[in-house]
């Protein structure tokens, strides 16, 4: 008999619920044709969880992100944070993309700083917090450097340090490490997760790895696709740290791809 995976029933009394989508739709109009992108999404988000968003290709997990950030609106539906919708943009919402999206010109201190400068925060204070966030990441010995001047991994480490630097109350992740060689994406991995143990942000993670959700989340929402559903929202209850040759992690791996594939 096969083993079934453990839906998730949020436990309101442990956590507080930071984030909820209610009843979420995205139609977007195509000259004389309508397409519709995500339809009926329906989950919430407790404070500090750690959700990986797993999909198909065209499945519309970008599309969920965006509207989450506020960079598009739904067409019907309500996302709230706290208890305020969620209409545009914020900081309170900070995005990490699978492009580093750094500023060139900036050196490695420069960028992870630069959300701050714009907040006018006390010299003193950002000087002191873009020390700390560089030793967080690893990134001490580096910090004049250009970001032509650095690798791939490191760019990913100097674009995480400079949205968490910014305290958001939900992290936002876009597919961050998948341009990155499989040694450095397991090194990233393994470092969000440690940032996450010590500073306990919220963070909702789109990806289409099945290994790396399994290796992050404490949930996986697995999304269908025409249009974009959540099929199961999945709890995650492996110990950290997750070892990949167990008959514990394969498990929930071969689940995912036989639900990938559905």
């Amino acid at each position: 008999m096969r083993r079934r995976l453990k839906v998730v029933i949020p436990d309101i009394r442990r956590r507080e619920k930071i984030l909820q989508i209610r009843s979420l739709r995205k139609v977007f109009r195509t000259g004389a044709s309508d397409l519709t992108v995500l339809e009926g999404i329906d989950f919430s988000v407790q404070k500090g969880e750690l959700i990986c968003i797993l999909g198909r290709s065209g499945c519309g997990k970008s599309t969920l992100l965006k509207i989450l950030a506020g960079f598009i609106p739904p067409t019907a539906g309500r996302v709230i944070l706290g208890e305020e919708p969620v209409v545009r943009p914020g900081p309170e919402r900070c995005v990490v993309f699978q492009e580093d999206a750094l500023f060139p010109w900036l050196t490695v201190e420069e960028n992870i700083a630069f959300g701050m400068c714009q907040h006018r925060w006390a010299r003193k204070e950002i000087g002191e917090e873009v020390d700390r966030f560089l030793s967080l990441v690893g990134l001490s010995e580096f910090r004049h450097y250009l970001p032509r001047e650095i690798s791939g991994g490191m760019k990913q480490r100097v674009a995480l340090a400079r949205v968490l630097i910014l305290q958001p109350r939900v992290l936002l992740m876009d597919e961050p490490f998948a341009a990155l060689d499989a040694q450095t994406r397991e090194e990233m991995q393994q470092l969000m997760l440690s940032l996450w143990e010590k500073l306990s942000h919220t963070i909702l993670f789109v990806t289409h790895d099945v290994t790396e959700a399994v290796t992050l989340a404490d949930r996986i929402l697995l999304m269908g696709k025409d249009p974009g559903r959540v099929r199961e929202d999945i709890r995650v209850d492996l110990p950290r740290p997750r070892k990949r040759d167990t008959e514990a992690f394969l498990f929930f791996c071969r689940r995912l791809f036989e639900g990938l594939r559905s």
